[in-house]
């Protein structure tokens, strides 16, 4: 009796015609999802260059491409389907995990290597400098500012986010208004980091007649009114402004995950507790927070991640001027604006290389099963 670990037998015809006809199998295989998947490609390029009306064209392209993605997948597994036991258990895993794979390796990867290999050469590519690009990133003045500056995005605004978020957690599960309590906070995470720059620009208006801050301001001291993300009188704590941003929209994400672990801490451990003469204060501090430690390294490391690669805000609030430029805008002053993709190459490794490790934990901490 064979095994679906066993070879698929030899037919009636022998040897030779079995292997020709699972060769033929896996060749076929292999060349309808390519033959498809150049078929999207032509009819997007095709769509592309269409003078159709452009509602017409995002709908078609609409169809087009998730219809040619499940047919894709359609087609793929049942070619696979149609191959032996042995051919089909390791040839249909990669027709799931393939695309996938081929899309991280071409997007993600492969840039990656190249924005490397352009970091070791001059402004216009053609003179190779080696390492003296990642030298002039760290003797560069305003990168020292950019450097400053996100360590200040981390301080101020993970922890922030990070210490709200457990905050309004733990009070609102005490509370009859728990889910319009977690809307509200949550809400900002609707708005984009554009959208949510442009909002908090109008209120840091210098005119009190559309800054909300600075009406505040006047009203209460009567002195003129504060350019609260350009003073140069409170730099570099004009950077606090615009960590506010992020907080106001970062809280919402971290309450919802603690939320999510505080509701599994049993409560027959809370009770007991309280029974045994804890105060709540100390229920929450040698319970809650032991119980849901991984979590919250896990929604710290994450929002440290988020604070390092800003950018959003600060190019919309500040375009990074006034000393308030990060690693990610400098990224851009330099390979965009001043035209040097070499240099800016450079400090988008230096970005990558300061996000990785902490990337690994938090991926060893979600297979180990800890992070929530």
């Amino acid at each position: 009796m064979s095994t679906a670990l066993e070879p698929e037998a030899p037919k009636a015809g022998g040897p030779l015609s079995w292997l020709v006809t699972n060769i033929i199998r896996i060749g076929v295989a292999i060349f309808v999802p390519l033959v498809t998947f150049l078929g999207l490609y032509l009819g997007f390029i095709y769509l592309r260059d269409s003078d159709a009306p452009k509602s017409f064209v995002a709908v078609v392209a609409i169809v087009w491409g998730v219809g040619g993605v499940a047919l894709l997948y359609l087609v793929s597994n049942w070619l696979v389907e149609k191959l032996g036991d042995p051919w089909r258990g390791h040839i249909q895993p990669f027709v799931f995990v393939g695309p996938a794979v081929a899309i991280l390796i071409w997007y993600l990867a492969l840039p990656t290597a190249r924005t490397f290999y352009r970091s070791l050469y001059d402004a216009d590519g053609k003179v190779f400098v080696g390492l003296m690009n990642y030298v002039a990133v760290f003797t560069n003045r305003a990168m020292y500012t950019a450097f400053r500056n996100n360590l200040m995005w981390i301080i101020f605004g993970a922890t922030a986010c990070v210490v709200f978020g457990l905050i309004v957690a733990v009070l609102a599960d005490r509370s009859r208004f728990e889910r319009f309590a977690k809307s509200l906070v949550f809400l900002p995470m609707a708005i984009s980091m554009v959208g949510a720059g442009v909002i908090w620009n109008m209120i840091y208006a210098v005119n009190p007649n559309i800054g909300l801050l600075n009406a505040i301001y006047t009203g209460l001291t009567g002195n003129a009114p504060i350019a609260w993300k350009a003073d140069a009188a409170i730099q570099p704590w004009n950077n606090v402004f615009l960590i506010v941003v992020m907080i106001w929209l970062q809280t919402g994400f971290a309450m919802v995950l603690f939320s999510a672990a505080i509701k599994g801490i049993p409560g027959d451990l809370l009770e007991a507790a309280r029974v045994d003469g804890a105060t709540e204060m100390q229920v929450f501090f040698r319970i809650m927070i032991p119980y849901i430690m991984p979590t919250i390294i896990t929604v710290g490391t994450t929002v440290i991640i988020f604070t390092l690669k800003i950018f959003d805000v600060v190019q919309v609030m500040t375009g990074g001027q006034f000393n308030t430029q990060v690693i990610a805008t400098q990224f851009y002053q330099e390979s965009f604006t001043s035209q040097n993709p070499g240099y800016g190459s450079a400090i988008a490794i230096v970005l990558l290389i300061t996000v990785v490790p902490i990337m690994i934990y938090n991926l060893k901490q979600f297979r180990e099963g800890e992070a929530f």
